[in-house]
C-alpha cells in the first residue's frame, strides 16, 4: 500500500470544518430542545388525555418510530414542494429531527410519567394543584431525576448521527462540509479521519456538559460516558 497521507490540505480548510461543527451541535440542540417540548406534551396527552387525543398521539409515535428519520427528512425536502411548500434544507432537516425526536422523547416520558407515585399527585390535588401545576412541580422534577440519563443519551444520538442526515439534502453540517472539502482534492480519509475525531469531542463536550446541568439543576449524578 503507497498510500501518503497528506493532511495539510485538511487543516488549510479546518476553519471550514469547525464551522459545520457549530453548525451541527446548534441543530442538535435546537432538535433536541423541540423534541423535548413535544414528547412532554404527548407524554402529558398520552397519560391524561381523553381517549381521541391518546388515540392521535399514539398514531403520531407509530407512524415516527417505525419510519427512518432519512425518509421523514425526504418526505420534507422533496415532497412538500409537489404540493408548493418550499422549506430551506437547514428547515427541512431541523423540522424533520425535531418531529422525530419528539416521538421518541413521548415514548421515554411517558415511562417517567407513569414512574411517578400515586401519593404524590394526591398530595399536589390535595393542596389544591391544577394539572398542569401537578406536571410542572410535581411530575416533571420526578421524571428528570428517574430518566435523566435516557435524555442525555438520546441527545447524543440526535446530535452525532441525526444532524448527518442533512449532508444527502445539502447542509453544511459537519459530514456536510467534510463531503463538500473531500470532492475538491479527493483527501476523504483525511477528513473522515479528523471529521471523526471531531464528532468524538462534540460528543465528549455534550457529555459534560449535561452532566453538570443535570448535577446542577436536578440533583442527577449523571456520568460522563
Amino acid at each position: 500500500m503507497n498510500y501518503r497521507f497528506q493532511y495539510g490540505v485538511v487543516w488549510d480548510n479546518f476553519g471550514a470544518l469547525l464551522e459545520g461543527a457549530l453548525l451541527t451541535f446548534q441543530l442538535g440542540v435546537i432538535a433536541f430542545g423541540g423534541g423535548a417540548l413535544i414528547g412532554l406534551v404527548c407524554a402529558s396527552l398520552k397519560t391524561y388525555g381523553p381517549w381521541l387525543v391518546r388515540f392521535l398521539v399514539d398514531c403520531y409515535v407509530i407512524f415516527i418510530t417505525n419510519t427512518p428519520a432519512l425518509i421523514q427528512i425526504y418526505f420534507l425536502y422533496f415532497g412538500l414542494p409537489e404540493v408548493g411548500l418550499r422549506w430551506s434544507n437547514e428547515a427541512c432537516l431541523l423540522i424533520g429531527l425535531t418531529l422525530n425526536a419528539g416521538a421518541y422523547l413521548t415514548l421515554i416520558l411517558r415511562a417517567g410519567f407513569l414512574s411517578v407515585r400515586i401519593t404524590e399527585l394526591e398530595a399536589g390535588q390535595t393542596m389544591g394543584m391544577s394539572l398542569i401545576q401537578q406536571v410542572r412541580y410535581v411530575i416533571v422534577p420526578h421524571i428528570a431525576k428517574s430518566i435523566y440519563p435516557a435524555l442525555a443519551n438520546f441527545f447524543i444520538v440526535v446530535l452525532v448521527m441525526g444532524t448527518s442526515i442533512g449532508a444527502l439534502i445539502g447542509v453544511d453540517e459537519l459530514t456536510g462540509q467534510a463531503i463538500n472539502l473531500s470532492t475538491v482534492n479527493y483527501r476523504w480519509l483525511e477528513y473522515f479521519t479528523v471529521v471523526a475525531g471531531l464528532y468524538v469531542v462534540l460528543t465528549f463536550i455534550a457529555s459534560i456538559g449535561l452532566a453538570y446541568f443535570g448535577r446542577w439543576t436536578f440533583r442527577v449524578k449523571a456520568k460522563i460516558f
